[in-house]
C-alpha cells in the first residue's frame, strides 16, 4: 500500500474495540416489567448477566462464570428468575443454568455429564417450568422434559422415536407438534389432538422444500407454520387442526420469511420481517402498526423488538446499522415514546466507519447473485487489495449491519466482499436448491464470479485478492487455494472442514437425523464416497501455490481438530506455506475475547503481509490459549 493511501485512511481502529467484549448488550425485561437485565463484562472481562430496576442506576452482578463468558439468556415467566445456557471450553453439551436475581443463587438445572440441552419452551400460564430437549438416554436424540424451577425436578415428557428434531407447545404448555426428518432428506410436519393420541403426520416436505411449526394459537386449534411447499419461498400460513386447510398469512414470491412476532399471552401473530438486501416488516394485527410507525421514526437503520413485559406497555427495541453500534431504546406504548438506554459498543460511536452497499451480479449461468460491499473510507474504490469474505453454514445468508470483520478490513485498507452464493438460505427455495450438490462447483463458481465482476468494476487489484471464511467458509477458503490456485494471493480458513467423507463420519451423535438431509443437499457417503472425495481439498493439497493459515478449536464438535490437522500436515509434508493456532478451549468458532484478538491479529499480519495493508502489530494477550504450529 502507498504512503499517500495509508495516509487517506481513517486511523487504525483498534481490534479490541471491533472483536473485544461489548460494554453492554442483550436487554431484557422481566415479565413485570420492572427490572432490565443485560449482558456485560465484570472485572475480569468475562461476560456475566447484570441486573437493573428500571429507571435507576443500581446496576449489580448476578453470575459468575469462570471463563468463557454468557452470551445469551432470557427471563422466565418469574419475575425473579433467569435461565441461561453455557458449555464447556466450546464442546456444545450446553446445560441450563437458573439464576436468582434475589438470592444470587445459581443452580444448574440439567447437571448430567456429557448431555446437551436444547431449550423447547417457556409458557406465562406455567411460570414455574420449563420444557427442554435432553439426550441423556440416547446421544443421537432429545426426548423432551418437563424442570419444576421450584425444586429442579426433572421429569420425562415426551419421547422421542428417534427421527425429531424440533418440538412446539401449545398455550396450555403440552407438546402437540414436532418436525420429524425422513428418509429422503426431507421432514414430517407431525401433531396429536392430545398427549394421549398417536401422532399424526400433518404434512410432508421432500428434499427439495423445507417448512416448520412456529407457534399454536390461543386456543389451540390453529397451528402457524413457516413453510416453501406450493410457493418459492417460506411463507408464514394457518393450519386449521380440525380441518387441516392452509391459509396464507403473510408472503413474499422472492424472499424467504425470516422472523415472526407473537405475542406471548395472546399469542396473535402481529408482525412478520422478510430480509432482502435489508430487513423488511409486514404488519399483521393493526394495533401495533403505530407503534412500528413510531419505533422507525427514532434512529435509521433496523430496528427489531427484543422484550416486552406482560402487560405489553413496556418494549425493548435494537437499532441496526452498517456504521454504527447497536442502539437499545425502551419504548413506552402509552406514551409513544423512546428513551435511549445503551449502545453495546460505545467505543464504535464518532469513528469513521464503512458502510455496506448491497450489490448483485450474474452468475456464469444466469442466476442472480445478491451479497454486500464494504470498501475503506477516504480512498477511491479502484485498484484495492480485496478480502473475499464467505459466510459459514452454508445454509445461512450474510446481511447488511455492522460485520466486525468487514469493518476490521476496509479500516485496513481492504475491499470487502460478501457474497451471498447459491445454497444460502432467504432467497426462496429455487436458489437454495441450485446448491445442491455444488460444494467445490457451482458454488464456487459464484466466488470466482464475484472476483471477476470485482475485476470488471475496477474494484480489485488482480493480484492482492485474498479469500477467508469461517466453517463452511473455511471450506470454501481451502476450495479457493485447491480447485483454482491462481485466482488468491492468500487464504484464511477458521473451522474449515477439509474432508467431507471424514466431515460426516464425525458428526455429533445428535445430528444424525440429519445425515439424510445432508446427504441430499451434499452427497451420500454410503454410496458417492469418490464424489465426496472429488469434492474435497484434503486430496487436492498439492495443488496449493499461495500462503494458508488455518485457525482451529480443539473441541469442535462439528468440524473436529483433524479435518485441520490433516491439510495442515498434507502441506507440510509438501513443502507448502501454512501457519496453524489451535485454541485448546475453543470449539467451532471463537468465544474468549482473548482468543478473536489473538488470532485475527496473527490473521491481520497474514494479510499485509500478502496483501499489503496496514495492520495493527501484535502485542501480548493475556489469556489467550493459542498455540502457533
Amino acid at each position: 500500500m502507498s504512503s499517500a493511501t495509508a495516509t487517506s485512511l481513517p486511523p487504525l481502529i483498534l481490534r479490541e474495540i471491533l472483536f473485544g467484549n461489548p460494554e453492554k448488550t442483550s436487554p431484557r425485561l422481566s415479565p413485570d416489567g420492572k427490572y432490565l437485565a443485560y449482558i456485560a463484562p465484570n472485572e475480569q472481562n468475562v461476560l456475566q448477566v447484570w441486573l437493573r430496576t428500571v429507571g435507576q442506576e443500581d446496576d449489580q452482578i448476578l453470575t459468575a462464570d469462570k471463563k468463557r463468558g454468557i452470551r445469551a439468556f432470557f427471563w422466565t415467566y418469574n419475575t425473579n428468575e433467569l435461565i441461561y445456557m453455557q458449555d464447556s471450553d466450546g464442546d456444545e453439551n450446553f446445560h441450563l443454568y437458573l439464576v436468582n436475581t434475589d438470592s444470587k443463587i445459581v443452580r444448574d438445572l440439567t447437571p448430567f455429564q456429557g448431555v446437551k440441552v436444547g431449550f423447547v419452551d417457556i409458557e406465562p400460564k406455567f411460570p414455574d417450568q420449563v420444557l427442554v430437549g435432553l439426550n441423556l438416554n440416547n446421544p443421537q436424540k432429545f426426548d423432551v422434559y418437563r424442570i419444576n424451577l421450584k425444586n429442579g425436578a426433572v421429569e420425562f415428557d415426551t419421547d422421542n422415536p428417534g427421527n425429531i428434531i424440533s418440538w412446539t407447545a401449545d398455550a396450555d404448555f403440552q407438546v402437540r407438534a414436532a418436525t420429524a426428518s425422513t428418509p429422503d432428506g426431507g421432514y414430517d410436519l407431525l401433531f396429536r389432538q392430545t398427549t394421549d393420541k398417536q401422532w399424526e403426520i400433518l404434512r410432508h416436505w421432500g428434499p427439495e422444500e423445507e417448512g416448520s411449526p412456529v407457534s399454536f394459537s390461543g386456543d389451540g386449534k390453529t397451528l402457524y407454520i413457516e413453510a416453501n411447499h406450493d410457493a418459492n419461498a417460506q411463507r408464514l400460513l394457518a393450519v386449521d387442526l380440525d380441518t387441516h386447510q392452509e391459509s396464507v398469512i403473510a408472503q413474499d414470491e422472492q424472499y424467504d420469511l425470516v422472523g415472526v412476532v407473537i405475542q406471548p399471552l395472546t399469542r396473535v401473530v402481529e408482525a412478520v420481517s422478510f430480509y432482502k438486501d435489508k430487513q423488511e416488516w409486514q404488519i399483521i394485527d393493526q394495533s401495533i402498526a403505530a407503534d412500528f410507525a413510531e419505533i422507525a421514526k427514532v434512529r435509521s437503520g433496523e430496528f427489531s423488538l427484543i422484550s416486552r413485559d406482560l402487560a405489553d406497555k413496556k418494549w425493548l427495541v435494537a437499532y441496526n446499522t452498517d456504521d454504527g453500534p447497536v442502539y437499545y431504546y425502551a419504548y413506552n406504548r402509552e406514551s409513544k415514546t423512546s428513551t435511549f438506554l445503551f449502545s453495546n459498543k460505545p467505543k464504535l460511536e464518532g469513528l469513521q466507519l464503512a458502510s455496506m452497499q448491497p450489490i448483485s451480479y450474474e452468475a456464469r449461468d444466469g442466476l442472480t447473485i445478491h451479497g454486500y460491499l464494504t470498501t475503506p473510507v477516504g480512498i477511491p474504490s479502484e485498484n484495492l487489495p480485496t478480502v473475499l469474505l464467505v459466510h459459514g453454514g452454508p445454509w445461512a445468508r450474510d446481511t447488511w449491519g455492522l460485520d466486525p470483520e468487514a469493518q476490521w478490513l476496509a479500516n485496513r485498507g481492504y475491499a470487502v466482499l460478501q457474497v451471498n452464493f447459491r445454497g444460502s438460505t432467504g432467497y426462496g427455495k429455487a436458489f437454495l436448491n441450485a446448491g445442491n450438490r455444488e460444494w467445490a462447483a457451482k458454488m464456487h463458481d459464484d466466488l470466482i464470479d464475484a472476483v471477476n465482476w470485482l475485476l470488471e468494476k475496477g474494484i480489485s487489484d488482480p493480484q492482492k485478492i485474498a479469500i477467508m471464511g469461517g466453517s463452511y467458509g473455511g471450506y470454501a477458503t481451502l476450495v479457493g487455494l485447491t480447485f483454482t490456485p491462481e485466482v488468491f494471493a492468500a487464504g484464511v480458513d477458521i473451522v474449515g472442514p477439509s474432508n467431507l467423507m471424514t466431515l460426516v463420519q464425525t458428526i455429533p451423535p445428535y445430528w444424525e437425523p440429519l445425515k439424510a438431509m445432508f446427504y441430499h443437499r451434499v452427497g451420500n457417503l454410503e454410496t458417492e464416497a469418490e464424489f465426496l472425495k472429488s469434492r474435497s481439498p484434503l486430496f487436492f493439497a498439492d495443488k496449493i501455490q499461495k500462503p494458508l493459515l488455518i485457525g482451529q478449536g480443539a473441541n469442535d464438535p462439528r468440524v473436529k481438530q483433524a479435518e485441520s490437522d490433516q491439510i495442515v500436515n498434507a502441506m507440510q509434508q509438501a513443502g507448502l506455506p501454512v501457519k496453524y493456532v489451535l485454541y485448546p478451549d475453543e470449539g467451532h468458532g471463537f468465544a474468549r475475547p482473548e482468543n478473536r484478538l489473538h488470532f485475527f491479529a496473527i490473521a491481520e499480519e497474514f494479510l499485509a503481509q500478502y496483501l499489503g495493508g496496514r495492520f495493527e502489530p501484535l502485542t501480548d494477550i493475556p489469556g489467550h490459549s493459542g498455540i502457533v504450529k
